[in-house]
């Protein structure tokens, strides 16, 4: 097998490994709870009846690593349900039923991924786009009033709130100037244009913070890039300044963005409620903030398990972003 072959299947079995290691955190988080995890699990609205139900269904008469073995089994066999009167299959991946809607939990998540993954999408071209410009062009013009100017707005955006950008926005953008009409969420495949207009507002409220960061991390590793001993030989030849800056100097710095990237992109898909509560979005974060006030533990759990493969699979493809910016990498 080739080096860059090796690579990735070490990468891909290290986040296999990483995403058993989640499941089992999640699971003894959640189910090893001192208390009735029954009721819990239930709520606590439910009956005697409903909450003997429940532990009939979680098996926890049975020890711990058997019933994450049994948890384990679902998500890739499947697993039977007892409503009282019937039995439901869920199929795999099974990610258990809600006991407040009756929905198995992978139909709850697959309803509302879209919407995330629209909003942190979208948000991530943004970011990239102002973040990484904004720094290149900071330090090419250090030293100049251009480049203050640019770091004050940095600082500014870093510090300022995402509800307080989101309300600024829709106030100038959607009442004052009525540029937009206020964003209601539109599928892709029913109409991308409206879908890209009612996402605007949302892409720049997630995205102007995010952007701040990456402005200043591409700013701090393109001027180590450019004080290297590789690019003052680039310019004794006479390579000219912007193809040394875009691209020698932006290639040597990629490798902290592409880490910053992925943190934020996996984070973001469960973390960007604000967001998604301040425009009205149905995404994953406000589903999981409505399971929490109800406590409803099996969608919790479903779209943490979620929320953590998508952690991990932002990193995985950092690494072979990594090796592809840089090969040494792939000696690693």
């Amino acid at each position: 097998m080739s080096g860059f072959g090796a690579f990735l299947l070490r990468r891909a079995l290290g986040a296999v490994i990483t995403l058993l290691a989640v499941s089992v955190i999640v699971y003894v988080v959640f189910y090893a709870t001192p208390g009735n995890v029954a009721q819990i699990t239930c709520g606590p609205r439910c009956s005697p009846e409903q909450v003997h139900q429940v532990a009939r269904q979680l098996n926890l008469d049975d020890p711990l690593h058997l019933r994450y073995w049994h948890f384990l089994q679902g998500l890739f066999t499947g697993r039977d349900f007892s409503t009282g009167t019937s039995v439901e299959h869920c199929t795999a991946p099974c990610l258990g039923q809600s006991y407040q809607s009756g929905r198995q939990v992978l139909d709850i998540i697959a309803s509302r991924l879209p919407v995330s993954l629209s909003l942190v999408l979208g948000a991530m071209v943004v970011w990239l786009v102002l973040g990484v410009g904004t720094g290149v062009l900071s330090a090419w013009r250090r030293g100049r009033l251009s480049e203050r100017v640019l770091t004050a707005v940095t600082l500014a955006g870093t510090a300022t709130p995402v509800f307080v950008i989101g309300l600024v926005l829709m106030i100038v953008v959607c009442g004052e100037l009525q540029l937009l009409p206020f964003p209601q969420y539109v599928n892709l495949t029913d109409d991308p244009e409206q879908w890209a207009w009612n996402l605007l507002l949302p892409w720049l409220s997630l995205a102007l913070i995010e952007a701040a960061a990456f402005a200043r991390l591409t700013r701090a590793a393109m001027l180590e890039t450019l004080a290297e001993d590789h690019i003052r030989t680039f310019r004794a030849y006479g390579v000219g300044e912007r193809a040394v800056v875009g691209r020698h100097a932006l290639r040597g710095a990629l490798a902290p963005v592409i880490a910053l990237n992925a943190n934020n992109v996996g984070s973001a898909v469960g973390g960007a409620v604000l967001t998604e509560t301040l425009f009205g979005l149905p995404g994953i974060g406000q589903e999981l903030v409505h399971a929490v006030k109800v406590v409803d533990l099996p969608v919790v759990v479903g779209m943490v398990l979620v929320i953590g493969f998508f952690v991990v699979l932002a990193n995985a493809v950092a690494d072979v972003l990594y090796a592809v910016a840089d090969r040494r990498v792939v000696l690693a």
